[in-house]
C-alpha cells in the first residue's frame, strides 16, 4: 500500500510538472531552432568542463558520507564507499518519492555493528545539512532580488525552505539531547498514540535506532569536515551549472547560477517524478527566469534546451556510474537485491 502511495504521488508529480513545462507549438519551434543553431565546436570545451565538475561533484558527495558513519564505528574502503553511494545516487532517480535514499543504509547494515536505521539517520543529517546550506543561500540570493517586480512566489518560498530546514535542524538537537522525550513528542502530538499504542510503540522504537545515527552532531571534528566537504560538493554543482549555462549562450551570473541550482535542490525534496522527469526542468526554468529575459523567446528556448541538457547530462551520469559499481567487485546486483526493507525488524535494525 505505501509503494502504491508513492508510486502515485511520483506519477502525479510527474504530471504537473510535465504540464508545467511543456511548450506549445510557438514555443516548440524557438526550441528546435535553438538546437539546430547550438555549434557543437563552441560548445565542446564547456561540455567537458561541466563534465569534470559533475566528477567534481560526484565524489565529495560520496567522499563526506565517511565523516558522517565515522563517530558510529564505520569504516569503509574507500572504493566500497564510493560503489555504495553510487548506487544510492542511481536509486534516488531510478525509484520514485526518494526511496533511494533507503538503499545506501541498506547497504552498509551489519548485524551487531550498524543497524540500518542508526545508517539512515546519517543520511537524514546529511539532507537536513543539505537543505540548510541550499536555503541559507537561496534566501540570501532571493531576498537581494526583492522589489515591487519580483515574483509573488519568490519570497514565500524563500522563507518556507528556510524555516522547514531550520525546524528540521531543530529537532536534530533536540533529539540528540533528550532522545526519549522527542520522540514521545512526536508520537503524542501526531495522535499515533492515541490510535494504536503498539505501533507508536514500534515508531518510538525505529526513531531512537534512527536518532543513535545523529552522532556526528556530537564530533566537532567529522562534522566540520563534512561540512567543508559539502561547501566544495555545492560549490562544484553551481559552477557545473553556470560552465554549461554559457555553453548555451544563455548570459546567466554565478550568483543566478547558485541560485538556480538551489531552487532545483529545494525542489527535488518533494514527492519525486520518476527520473525527475518535468520536476528538474520546471525548478531549473524557475531559477533561470529571475536571472534571464524569458519574455525573449529565443532566450526562453535555450533556456528549455539548457533545462532538458542539464538534466539528462545528470541521469546519464548517475545511472551509468551507479550501474558501473554494481558490477564491480565493491558492489554486486545480488547484495542490492537481497537488500530487505528498512521497516523489517531482523533482531539487529
Amino acid at each position: 500500500m505505501k509503494l502504491a502511495v508513492n508510486i502515485l504521488l511520483s506519477l502525479a508529480m510527474l504530471a504537473i510538472c510535465a504540464w508545467l513545462v511543456w511548450p506549445d507549438a510557438k514555443q516548440q519551434e524557438h526550441i528546435e531552432q535553438a538546437a539546430r543553431a547550438l555549434d557543437f565546436g563552441r560548445f565542446a570545451p564547456y561540455l567537458f568542463g561541466h563534465l569534470a565538475l559533475v566528477a567534481c561533484t560526484h565524489f565529495c558527495r560520496a567522499w563526506r558520507w565517511n565523516n558522517l558513519l565515522h563517530p558510529l564505528g564505520v569504516r569503509l574502503p574507500p572504493g566500497r564507499l564510493l560503489a555504495i553511494s553510487s548506487v544510492g545516487f542511481m536509486a534516488i532517480l531510478a525509484l520514485p518519492a526518494r526511496l533511494g535514499e533507503f538503499v545506501r543504509p541498506a547497504l552498509i547494515r551489519r548485524k551487531g555493528e550498524i543497524t540500518a536505521s542508526a545508517a539512515l539517520g546519517t543520511v537524514a543529517v546529511e539532507r537536513i545539512i543539505d537543505g540548510l546550506l541550499v536555503s541559507l543561500f537561496v534566501f540570501g540570493a532571493l531576498f537581494a532580488l526583492r522589489g515591487p517586480h519580483a515574483p509573488s512566489w519568490m519570497m514565500p518560498t524563500a522563507y518556507a525552505a528556510l524555516g522547514i530546514f531550520s525546524a528540521a535542524l531543530i529537532f536534530l538537537a533536540f533529539a540528540l539531547r533528550w532522545p526519549e522525550r522527542t520522540v514521545r513528542f512526536c508520537t503524542t502530538v501526531s495522535l499515533i498514540r492515541r490510535l494504536s499504542i503498539r505501533i507508536a510503540d514500534k515508531i518510538e522504537e525505529k526513531l531512537l535506532h534512527l536518532i543513535s545515527g545523529f552522532l556526528v552532531l556530537k564530533d566537532k571534528r567529522n562534522l566540520f569536515i563534512f561540512v567543508l566537504w559539502s561547501l566544495v560538493y555545492w560549490s562544484c554543482n553551481g559552477m557545473s551549472l553556470w560552465v554549461l549555462a554559457h555553453g548555451f549562450g544563455l548570459p546567466l551570473g554565478l550568483v543566478g547560477a547558485f541560485a538556480t541550482m538551489g531552487l532545483v535542490a529545494v525542489g527535488i525534496t518533494l514527492p519525486n517524478s520518476p527520473g525527475l522527469v518535468g520536476q528538474y526542468q520546471y525548478f531549473t526554468l524557475l531559477g533561470l527566469g529571475l536571472y534571464l529575459n524569458m519574455a525573449d523567446p529565443s532566450v526562453e528556448a535555450s533556456a528549455f534546451v539548457f533545462a532538458v541538457a542539464l538534466h539528462g547530462i545528470q541521469v546519464l551520469w548517475y545511472m551509468s556510474i551507479g550501474a558501473i559499481s554494481m558490477v564491480s567487485s565493491h558492489v554486486t546486483f545480488a547484495e542490492v537485491a537481497a537488500a530487505r526493507s528498512l521497516t523489517e525488524d531482523d533482531g539487529d535494525a
